[in-house]
This record gives structure tokens, C-alpha cells and sequence, in this order.
């Protein structure tokens, strides 16, 4: 066991400007990959450039990067908090130390909790309350029905009114037809964002895990891809007849996949998430009944993981979630089949992500590009890029930093994660929202 050394140096000089010297600078908003440097005032970036790798203006307080990537902080745009109703889970302050530790910078979080967002209050709560206790910029996703039942529109023009950034049905498919046609005939009208898990409930309802060899073998009830495949295609068609924006939150299958594609070909107002869960793990990861690797959609097939590695790689899926989803042990220490959904993902996003890029399957300004500037667009945000006069939210890591996750040290309230005990290669050194240090590595013991 040898200590790391510090990974950062800092020359405090009198001013409030503060200045990242020995860069690479990586912005996929431009294309940027460069040896340069940035400088933050007043919580915006003043400016960057090869010109700022080594000289940094007098009064400035400096920050050597060591060479390290100086790139937009993380977008994240699923995250169940838990807050209100499950604050035993994750809280909006547990949820954004975790993000920052994780250099995610903003996050979006889901309406299911207790009481549901669906209401003007309860996104009024949200942002109070994360204005008030969160280190990092949180968003809220509004129930698309009222109380998540599908049975009837939440008040979509009020809420986007209030503050909403999209609507969704959190992890529930909206299965009837009617009503989700209607909300995407409404929501067009506000130029709102619908979000939509798709999973039909009646050929998922009971099942474990992937329908296959793996859960035959495990004795477990697996759902088909189809039930996945089939609501994404009858919302294409409802898409086609509305004219809504529509959002595929999380896509785990090739045949999925297919339907984007041929969605975006048409020029349909369609794009699709993708977990870090599904594009680094498969359905074989569950072992002997980790129930860490329930989650959902649920894990499938190493081709399926592949495809959607390519679907990134491509550009035809557009995001990267962490699909953050706390559960306490009581939900977890159960047998598979009765265990609940959910890992957490927040803290381990990038170091996840990575592994797409050391592998080769993907360049780094790829990969980030699904966790920044698309994430941005798609949601209407002004961060997510490297820009003169754009908000400062910036994350530092260095991805050759090797590390060794352990549940027991992570930030979030709950230790649901599937990778435990995993091996990492890439560390976030520094995470900086609106100019302002949000977490800084202290270096720990090399394994």
C-alpha cells in the first residue's frame, strides 16, 4: 500500500478569480480536446485556452491540473431521490453529495415519491428545499398523470409553469393508450418534454429478471425484451400522430434500439436514455441472486449491452443515466424475485463510463458527450459545455486513476450499488458548480 500524493496544487494569490492552469480541456459541445487552461470569475468561465495552460492572470487563485480532463460537470437526468416520503432512502442533501463526489453537477429528479409530484406545491418543495440543502443544481421531473396511475393528466402547463423540466411516469408505463396520447397532444402545446419508461406492465409485471437461458437456469420469471419493444413502438406511432417531444428514459435492447433509429431517420421528435447499469453489465453479473443487480429494465443479454455500447458510440442513443434508484436492506435482503428494483449510481457514473473508453469502444469526448452537452439540449439547460460566459460547472478527474469501490464509503444514504468491491479506472479529482468547489479528492491509499 503506497499514499497517493495530492492530485491538486494550489498558489493562493489574493483575487476572486480562480484559474485551471495544465489542462486538457474536453468539450464536447465544440469538439474541443486541447492542453489549456480556464479561468472562473463570479461563477462563470471568463475565459480558456492554450493561452491559460501556463500563464495565469495575476491575482488569481491557481489550480495545477497536472495534465488531468478540465471537462463540463456531468449531467444526470434520472435520479430518484427519495424526498419527500423516503427519506430513510436518500435525501436531496445525500443525493447531492453523492453527485458531487461523483462530478455530477446537476441532476434531475424523479416525481415518485410520497407524496407524488404532481402538484405546483410539490415542485415548489423540490426547489426550496434543494435550494436550501443540495451542493449541486437539482431539477424536477413531474408525474405526467396524477399520483402515477395513468389514469388521469396532471397539470402539465401549471407545473412547467412552476418550474418542471419534463414529465414522466417514473418507473410505471403508462399503459393506457388514450390517456398517454393526450398527454402528448398537451404537453406539445407547452413545448413540454414527455419521459417515458417502456415497459408494458402486463407482459412485465411479474418478472425478475431477462427472459432466457440465464433465468430459466436460475429458476427465476423473466420478462421478454418485447415487452419493452412494443410500448416504445406504440409511442413512436402516437409521436407520429401528436407531434410531442418524447424521451425513451432508459433502453436496454437492440430491438429497441431499432425503433430509435428508424424514429430519428423520420425526423420524429424522439430520443432515448440508456442507464450506466445497462451499458457495463449484463444479465449474467446477477450470479447466484445478487439482488444489487435487480434492476430495471432489467439486465439483459452481453449482445444486448454491446448494442447499446454501439448505440452510444454512434450517437443514435443520446444519454447516459445513472438511473440512480436508493433501496434500503429491507428491500434488498430479500429472495431475487421479492427483492426491490434499484441500484444506486450516482458516485460510481463516470468511473462507470470509462470503462466504455478504456476498452476502446468509445473516445472519451464521446462518452461525455452523453453525459454533458445532450443532456443539456434535450432538457433546455445552459450548462453541460466549456464556453466564454457559460455557467462554471466544471469536473476535474483523472482517467487512469485506479480504485476499488466499497458501498460502506459512498455518499448516498443507501449502499445499493452493483458494483461493489469493482475495480475502477478513473478518479473525479475536483467538482465545481458555478465556480464555486463542490468536492475536492484528498487522495487515498493505492490498492
Amino acid at each position: 500500500m503506497k499514499s497517493a500524493s495530492k492530485s491538486l496544487e494550489k498558489t493562493k494569490i489574493t483575487g476572486t478569480a480562480t484559474v485551471y492552469i495544465n489542462a486538457r480541456l474536453i468539450d464536447p459541445a465544440s469538439n474541443r480536446d486541447e492542453p489549456g487552461g480556464l479561468l472562473v470569475k463570479d461563477g462563470l468561465i471568463a475565459d480558456l485556452g492554450a493561452h491559460l495552460r501556463r500563464n495565469a492572470p495575476e491575482g488569481a487563485t491557481v489550480i495545477d491540473c497536472k495534465g488531468h480532463v478540465l471537462a463540463p460537470g456531468l449531467i444526470d437526468a434520472q435520479v430518484f431521490a427519495g424526498e419527500p416520503g423516503y427519506e430513510h432512502r436518500e435525501t436531496l442533501k445525500t443525493a447531492s453529495h453523492a453527485a458531487a463526489a461523483g462530478g455530477v453537477t446537476t441532476i434531475v429528479v424523479m416525481p415518485e415519491t410520497d407524496p407524488v409530484i404532481d402538484s405546483v406545491a410539490l415542485v415548489d418543495f423540490i426547489q426550496r428545499r434543494a435550494r436550501d440543502n443540495a451542493l449541486v443544481h437539482v431539477h424536477t421531473m413531474a408525474a405526467m398523470t396524477k399520483g402515477l396511475k395513468g389514469e388521469e393528466m396532471s397539470e402539465i402547463g401549471l407545473l412547467k409553469r412552476a418550474g418542471a423540466i419534463a414529465f414522466s411516469n417514473g418507473k410505471s408505463s403508462l399503459a393506457n393508450t388514450r390517456v398517454m396520447r393526450n398527454v402528448l397532444n398537451y404537453a406539445k402545446d407547452f413545448g413540454a418534454l414527455v419521459v417515458h419508461h417502456t415497459e408494458d406492465p402486463f407482459l412485465s409485471g411479474s418478472a425478475a429478471m431477462n427472459s432466457g437461458e440465464v433465468a430459466s437456469r436460475l429458476g427465476l420469471p423473466g420478462a421478454s425484451k418485447l415487452a419493452e419493444t412494443i410500448t416504445l413502438e406504440r409511442d413512436v406511432r402516437l409521436v407520429e400522430m401528436t407531434g410531442g417531444r418524447y424521451h425513451a428514459a432508459t433502453i436496454s435492447c437492440a430491438e429497441s434500439l431499432d425503433v430509435v433509429r428508424d424514429a430519428k431517420r423520420r425526423k420524429l421528435p424522439v430520443t432515448c436514455g440508456v442507464s450506466i447499469n445497462h451499458l457495463t453489465l449484463n444479465e449474467n453479473d446477477i450470479g447466484s441472486y445478487r439482488t444489487f443487480f435487480k434492476v430495471r429494465p432489467p439486465l439483459r443479454r452481453e449482445e444486448d449491452r454491446m448494442a447499446m455500447v454501439r448505440g452510444i458510440a454512434s450517437g443514435d442513443i443520446d444519454v447516459i443515466v445513472s438511473s440512480h434508484d436508493p433501496q434500503d436492506a429491507d428491500t434488498k435482503r430479500r429472495p431475487f424475485a421479492e427483492a426491490a428494483d434499484g441500484a444506486v449510481g450516482l458516485e460510481t457514473l463516470l468511473a462507470a463510463a470509462l470503462r466504455l473508453v478504456h476498452s476502446g469502444d468509445m473516445s472519451l469526448i464521446t462518452m461525455l458527450k452523453a453525459l454533458t452537452i445532450n443532456p443539456a439540449r434535450l432538457l433546455g439547460l445552459h450548462s453541460g459545455r466549456l464556453a466564454k460566459g457559460a455557467i462554471a460547472d466544471l469536473v476535474l478527474f483523472d482517467p487512469g486513476e485506479p480504485w476499488v469501490v466499497n458501498k460502506d464509503t459512498l455518499r448516498s444514504r443507501s449502499k445499493n450499488t452493483p458494483f461493489d468491491e469493482a475495480k475502477m479506472q478513473g478518479r473525479v479529482l475536483r467538482t465545481v458548480v458555478a465556480g464555486e468547489a463542490v468536492y475536492e479528492y484528498a487522495g487515498v491509499e493505492r490498492t
